[in-house]
């Protein structure tokens, strides 16, 4: 919900059959938008992600005919699994809500919110997200093995169909639009604005730390905290909104010293606990 009302995206990241794909969707029906599920495959295209230009021949005219990124809410699963040529169809769309071809630029949304999925480890047939693409995903989440209480009720709870296709939409994607907007208007102190300032700037000079927290990680922790704090029922952001969202959103974007492409960084988690136990929190 964070990732949705600060207009950013969502990168869901765990070991395969936990229910990423499950609650992404489950996100996707309770809004009333348009939506759309690509799976991605290694002989996926980027024009059968943004659509292609066919020739009508009754008119003599290309028709454009729109693909899949052409939606509200668009769930692309198992995102590791695209060559880079086919990733990168995504950023333009990912970062400007827009899509160039043919010469012209045609928009996407409002609301835009892309729900990816990939696996962190390296199974066959995967690409590694480039950290371009990473720096455009606002959060990246992990959901974990249920306990052994929650483990059963998912049992129980599927045994007759998927509980998911029952749900309904609880908001319009007008009613999106204009939560986005009462999320801008969320006050941010400037002593709160500093100590995000002081958090990037710690990452950048960590000794275990290579590439630090860019100013668009920045904007994305200043705009979450926003978002947190609406759905915590607040017009403010308190300190503890920074802190359990520096997570979230600043260690995808980290690379540690010994980090080796297509695995997964939990170094940089450890050094985020540590940046934040160590930065001096506003009174």
């Amino acid at each position: 919900m964070v990732a949705l009302l600060a207009e950013g995206h969502l990168l869901l990241e765990d070991v395969p059959g936990v229910g990423k794909t499950l609650l992404a969707k489950a996100l996707a029906r309770s809004l009333d938008c348009v939506f759309h599920r690509i799976q991605f495959t290694p002989d996926l295209l980027p024009s059968d992600l943004i659509g292609t230009s066919i020739y009508h021949q009754a008119t003599g005219k290309f028709v454009f005919q729109p693909g899949p990124i052409f939606a509200q809410i668009v769930l692309a699963d198992e995102i590791n699994r695209a060559t880079p040529r086919t990733q990168s169809a995504l950023l333009e769309a990912m970062s400007d809500q827009q899509v160039s071809l043919d010469g012209q630029t045609r928009h996407l949304g409002p609301p835009f919110l892309v729900l990816a999925t990939q696996n962190p480890f390296e199974f066959e047939g995967t690409y590694p997200l480039p950290e371009s693409q990473l720096d455009r995903f606002l959060m990246r989440l992990e959901i974990g093995y249920p306990d052994r209480a929650a483990e059963r009720d998912i049992l129980v709870q599927h045994r007759t169909g998927e509980p998911v296709e029952q749900l309904q939409p609880v908001l319009e994607a007008k009613e999106v639009v204009a939560l986005q907007t009462r999320v801008r208007q969320t006050r941010v102190d400037p002593s709160l604005a500093d100590y995000i300032l002081d958090l990037l700037d710690a990452t950048r000079t960590h000794p275990d730390v290579t590439l630090g927290a860019s100013t668009r990680a920045g904007l994305a922790l200043y705009r979450a905290t926003q978002a947190h704090a609406l759905l915590d029922g607040r017009d403010y952001v308190v300190p503890d909104d920074v802190k359990q969202l520096a997570g979230p959103v600043l260690a995808h974007r980290l690379l540690t010293r010994g980090y080796r492409q297509g695995s997964r960084d939990d170094t940089a988690e450890a050094v985020l606990k540590e940046i934040l136990a160590q930065t001096p929190v506003p009174a």
